[in-house]
């Protein structure tokens, strides 16, 4: 496996299209019905504010969108390889081009399969559409923080990091206090 430049969550795209999303060696996205394939392993790697970065583990190439919202990819990570991360009714994530949109309506562009398994234009994908609704699904029991409690180059956190509730009633009370 190609180590990742970036530290992220190595999780499992499941689309409700019934594929995961898949990144082949050649950088070819599509989905695939097989779970256990290593090219459906992504990291998914915090970049900024519900910001992540979706990285290929085998091909170690970046996902992207280009202007025209085509999904392409990517050796080096650009402005293009950034998306924002979205919960969605139900609990599925929809994932959207932090830089590219519809010029009249402002409306976002999404990464999207059909329900053939083929990727989508992301200016044709729409967040209430189950082609742009994904479940991550991580390896090696790691829970993925939502990216709003997560900071560039974060994963979940361990126990060790996680302060006792005791701890944080009596730092709560100490504030009170002053």
């Amino acid at each position: 496996m190609t180590s990742p430049q970036l530290k992220g969550i190595v999780t499992r795209l499941f689309s409700e299209q019934g594929f995961y999303l898949q990144m082949q060696p050649d950088g070819a996205i599509s989905g695939n019905k097989d779970e256990n394939s290593d090219y459906t392993l992504f990291n998914l790697i915090p970049v900024g504010l519900r910001v992540v970065a979706i990285q290929g583990v085998k091909a170690g190439l970046y996902m992207a969108m280009n202007a025209e919202g085509f999904l392409y990819t990517s050796d080096v990570f650009t402005a293009e390889c950034k998306f924002k991360e979205s919960v969605f009714e139900n609990y599925y994530v929809i994932y959207s081009s932090t830089l590219y949109r519809q010029h009249e309506s402002g409306r976002a562009w999404f990464l999207g399969l059909n329900k053939d398994g083929v990727i989508m234009k992301g200016n044709r994908v729409k967040k209430t559409k189950p082609c742009s609704h994904f479940v991550p699904r991580p390896i090696e029991g790691e829970l993925p923080l939502p990216s709003s409690c997560r900071t560039a180059g974060s994963t979940a956190l361990s126990s060790a990091n996680q302060l006792p509730a005791e701890a944080v009633l009596q730092e709560a009370e100490d504030k009170l206090e002053l």
